[in-house]
């Protein structure tokens, strides 16, 4: 009777070993150094696929430790969590029981006691594995070191270099007086398109055309003619031996009677207002050669 109660207890007591889960931990070190990795193992064999759940990663530990990786396997049967960590004060630290919920069951780890320690003693004398070595450097050296910045350098030297000799080169075609004999010519070619003339506006005519003379005078003889007023204007003309006589006679007649116009004191017909049109177009057309009479003159 007793056998068969021992037999049967047994019998029990395999079934639920069979049955049951085991949980498991281990630290691969018990004293570390400062800053030293150490590995805590969790595992748990015999899951019959239940779910396991812990703290969340890189939680699992106190805040004493530091922990670097926190990694979980877990298959049918079997978990394991692997975690990193260091400690970067000297002392004694524990790692408590942590619980782990097993398909609803709680078990708990045993708990580890670390001690870390401070490896390094004061006054140890810290040795390089080799001591510096002095290198001498020649100008080929100082050339391989730096080449690259002066060539960079002298690059944008260059270019800011071409930047204003093509600024300057375009302003200069800007203001030549063949690109300022161009610009009036056209300009005149637009007061023509406008039909004073042919509607008789003679006032509104003169107007523009003055203009159009004095702006080019202005840019084309470096006088100020507009701002002179017409007998100052002449009067520059004259002292300035900028413009030939025969040009000086044109500008002075179209704009004395230009004046006249503007306060009706004259009522040029068509003829005269085709005439000055024309002699001021010539005008603007032989300035050119005004400036190399001026320029030979002056020797510039």
């Amino acid at each position: 009777m007793i056998l068969k109660k021992s037999v049967f207890f047994v019998i029990i007591l395999l079934g639920f070993m069979v049955q049951s889960q085991t949980l498991g931990s281990k630290v691969d070190k018990e004293t570390l150094a400062l800053g030293e990795v150490g590995t805590y193992t969790v595992y748990i064999s015999g899951l019959q696929g239940k779910v396991v759940n812990s703290a969340p990663e890189n939680e699992l530990l106190p805040f004493h430790f530091e922990e670097i990786s926190d990694s979980v396997a877990v298959s049918a049967e079997r978990y394991e969590r692997i975690i990193q960590f260091a400690v970067f004060e000297e002392g004694t630290y524990t790692i408590p029981a942590l619980e782990f919920n097993i398909g609803g069951s709680v078990q708990r780890t045993v708990p580890y006691e670390l001690k870390v320690v401070n490896t390094a003693q004061k006054g140890d004398e810290i040795n390089d594995i080799r001591k510096n070595k002095e290198v001498t450097l020649d100008a080929v050296d100082y050339w391989d070191m730096y080449k690259w910045y002066i060539i960079g350098v002298l690059a944008l030297l260059i270019l800011i270099i071409t930047i204003i000799l093509v600024r300057r080169y375009l302003a200069a075609r800007k203001t030549s007086p063949k690109v300022m004999t161009n610009r009036t010519i056209r300009e005149l070619e637009e007061l023509r398109k406008k039909k004073f003339i042919e509607r008789g506006d003679y006032r509104s005519y003169y107007v523009e055309l003055i203009d159009i003379t004095r702006k080019f005078i202005s840019r084309q003889y470096a006088i100020p003619a507009d701002v002179l007023l017409t007998d100052d204007l002449i009067e520059v003309m004259k002292r300035s031996n900028s413009i030939s006589p025969e040009n000086e006679v044109i500008v002075e007649n179209v704009f004395l009677r230009g004046d006249l116009v503007k306060f009706a004191k004259t009522f040029p017909d068509r003829e005269m207002m085709e005439k000055d049109f024309n002699d001021i177009r010539e005008f603007v057309k032989r300035s050119s050669h005004d400036l190399e009479t001026e320029q030979l003159r002056s020797g510039v």
